[in-house]
Formats: structure tokens, sequence, C-alpha cells
């Protein structure tokens, strides 16, 4: 496959993983237990999961940016 379509293919599972784990996020976040925990929690609740939807995504990035 060559590297454009690749990268059109992998923008498009992006921002579809990216709209998907927003989602729960959120979803999570409004859970009885992060809305009842300390705020340092929360804070770092929200860190952990502002930061973690990177880690999935890298072997996508990976895919995208393999020479043809």
């Amino acid at each position: 496959m060559p590297r454009r379509m690749r990268k059109f293919l992998g923008t498009i599972l992006t921002i579809l993983f990216v709209v998907i784990y927003a989602l729960v996020a959120m979803a999570l976040a409004q859970s009885r237990l992060i809305q009842g925990a300390p705020g340092v929690l929360q804070a770092l609740y929200y860190v952990v999961l502002g930061l973690a939807w990177i880690l999935p995504l890298m072997p996508l990035i990976k895919w995208m940016e393999r020479p043809d």
C-alpha cells in the first residue's frame, strides 16, 4: 500500500479512536468513583488519561510512516 493511502487511512482511524477514547474518558470522569475522589486524584486521572491515548496509537503511527 502506498504511503499516501496509509496516511489517509491512519488519519481516519486516529480521528475515530480519539473521538471514542474521549467519550469513554468523559463517561469515566462522571463516575461516582472519580467525582468523589479528592482533587489531587482527580487531577492525576485527567493527566494520565490525557496522555494515555498516545500509547495505543503508536503502532498505527509507525505503520503510517513506514517507507514504501
